[in-house]
């Protein structure tokens, strides 16, 4: 514990906790000291004017990172027959129909997304306690509830990554790996928050963007100008 909070403590050095950085400043200063013995994940948080408590303020999609995650995505398919067959074929983890539900509801869960044909949601509702609360549960809005699987698991191995919005009004995501080029993190960034821009919902009034951060794994969050993050700037 004691190492772990002198590195954090060496991070945070130079690091103007109240200074609005301009997003490359602060990606080259993340990169510069994520020393940890292992590729720390960059992930990026932006806090709405919304409450998500509200069915017209709730922010959810999904967007393909143009340079990957970074992380290996482990991705279950719920479908029969010549579906099922698709879905192996465009390299699914696991796929099955009851046989899979059942492993489920048993507790046996080694996914990291979700996929299924729309026949299938009848017997996938039953699970929405145990995959719900996870994340996990396919939905049509997010393009898991599809009839092109795969299209579906090609975008989840591709570098889909679906986002949604906490509570307190937080959307964040894990956009890339320490190792990843400056450039690719700032085209990941930049496609992520126009897409969390762009899924504005209608019952949104006044500041939408209110604060953006950038953090890696064992580092500190810097803040960031948000007019730095748009494509154009």
């Amino acid at each position: 514990m004691a190492k772990i909070a002198k590195r954090t403590a060496k991070a945070r050095e130079g690091i103007d906790r109240e200074k609005l950085y301009d997003l490359a400043e602060a990606i080259t200063l993340l990169k510069e000291r994520a020393t940890a013995k292992f590729d720390e994940t960059i992930e990026v948080a932006m806090n709405l004017g919304v409450d998500p408590r509200h069915a017209d303020q709730m922010v959810r999609g999904v967007v393909n990172l143009p340079n990957g995650t970074g992380r290996t995505v482990r991705v279950a398919v719920f479908a029969r027959g010549a579906k099922a067959d698709e879905a192996r074929a465009a390299g699914a983890d696991i796929v099955g129909a009851e046989d899979l539900v059942e492993q489920v509801q048993g507790g046996q869960i080694d996914f990291d997304r979700a996929i299924a044909t729309p026949d299938m949601m009848g017997l996938v509702g039953r699970l929405g306690k145990v995959l719900g609360p996870r994340g996990l549960m396919p939905n049509p809005r997010v393009g898991t509830v599809t009839m092109d699987v795969a299209a579906a698991v090609k975008a989840s191995k591709g570098g889909a990554v679906e986002f949604r919005v906490e509570k307190a009004g937080i959307v964040h995501a894990g956009i890339g790996k320490a190792s990843f080029g400056s450039d690719a993190l700032l085209e990941n960034i930049r496609a992520f928050a126009d897409a969390v821009t762009k899924a504005k919902p209608s019952g949104a009034k006044g500041n939408y963007v209110q604060r953006i951060a950038v953090s890696s794994t064992m580092g500190p969050g810097i803040k960031i100008d948000p007019a730095t993050v748009r494509p154009s700037a």
